[in-house]
């Protein structure tokens, strides 16, 4: 897969928890677990973008993870 369709189906996953942390937030007993969890996994996936972003910049960087 070329790293802009990866980028492209993390930034999709990411909007998607997003979706969740909200729709979780708006719940009349948000569970504070599934929010922290969600956010953990949105906070992967940024990390992962922004590897990848940087990585798309430095050819190299890519053979050295």
């Amino acid at each position: 897969m070329p790293i802009e369709e990866h980028v492209e189906s993390l930034r999709s996953k990411h909007a998607r928890l997003e979706e969740l942390i909200q729709e979780e937030l708006h719940r009349p007993l948000p569970d504070q677990g599934v929010i922290s969890r969600l956010k953990k996994e949105k906070l992967k996936i940024k990390e992962q973008i922004e590897r990848l972003r940087s990585a798309s910049e430095q050819p190299d960087a890519l053979t050295t993870h």
